[in-house]
C-alpha cells in the first residue's frame, strides 16, 4: 500500500512505487488516493479526478494498481481502516506492507491508532539519507523493537515490522511545486507522465492554485 493525495500524481510517486515493487519483491503495489487526508489540507482536485489521473499515470505498468477503496468511504481516510480492508481481502497470513515517506513517518505517533498499523501490516519508510534529526520520543517508543535491516527479515512475518529503505532514484519532485508551476503557466514537462500532463492542461486543473 502506497497512499497519498496524489494531487497530482507525478513521476516521483510512480518511480518510487516501481522501485518498492522491485526492492521488496511484492506481488503488487496498491496506490491508494486519499479522499479526505486527516493531517493535510483539502486536495485541490476532486477525488474522482485524482483517481483518473493516477490511472493514466500508471497505464500498463506491471505491478502497480490504482486502488479506489478510500474514495468509497465517508469521512477521513485513516490508514488503519484501509489496511484493515486489505487484510480482510488478502487474509491473515498475507504479508502486507504500508510504505510512507520520511516526513510522514516522523508524524506517525500522531496518526489515528498508530499501534494498529503494526498489527495489520509492516511499515516501510522511504528514507532520506540527508536527514539526520532525532526522531520524536513518542515515535521512538512506538517503533521500539520493530525495526529490521533487510527485506527478507521483514517478510518472515505477515505484519509488525519496520524497515527503512533507501530507493535508488529518490526523484526530488514535489506535487506542491507542480501545482505552483501549473498555476503560473510554467512547464511541467518531464515532471508528470505525458498522459497526466495532457489531461491536466486540457481541463485547466490547478490553473488557479
Amino acid at each position: 500500500m502506497l497512499g497519498g493525495t496524489f494531487d497530482p500524481v507525478h513521476l516521483g510517486h510512480l518511480r518510487s512505487a516501481v522501485e518498492l515493487h522491485e526492492a521488496l519483491a511484492l506481488d503488487a503495489v496498491h496506490m491508494i488516493p486519499a479522499s479526505m487526508p486527516p493531517l493535510r489540507g483539502e486536495p485541490h482536485v476532486s477525488p474522482a479526478e485524482r483517481l483518473a489521473l493516477l490511472r493514466l499515470g500508471i497505464g500498463d505498468t506491471p505491478g502497480l494498481v490504482a486502488d479506489p477503496r478510500e474514495l468509497r468511504r465517508d469521512g477521513p481516510s485513516f490508514s488503519a481502516d484501509t489496511l484493515a480492508t486489505l487484510r480482510e481481502e488478502f487474509g491473515g497470513q498475507a504479508r502486507l506492507v504500508m510504505a510512507l515517506g520520511h516526513d510522514a513517518f516522523r508524524r506517525l505517533a500522531d496518526w489515528h491508532q498508530p499501534e494498529r498499523l503494526f498489527e495489520l501490516a509492516h511499515l516501510v519508510v522511504i528514507d532520506r539519507p540527508d536527514f539526520e534529526a532525532p526522531l520524536p520520543s513518542a515515535l521512538v517508543a512506538l517503533i521500539d523493537g520493530r525495526e529490521v535491516d533487510a527485506a527478507e527479515t521483514l517478510m518472515e512475518r505477515p505484519a509488525g515490522g519496520l524497515l527503512r529503505l533507501a530507493l535508488p532514484s529518490r526523484m526530488a519532485i514535489s506535487a506542491t511545486e507542480v501545482r505552483h508551476r501549473l498555476a503560473e503557466g510554467r512547464s511541467v514537462r518531464y515532471l508528470l507522465p505525458e498522459a497526466v500532463e495532457a489531461r491536466i492542461l486540457a481541463h485547466g486543473f490547478y490553473s488557479g492554485s
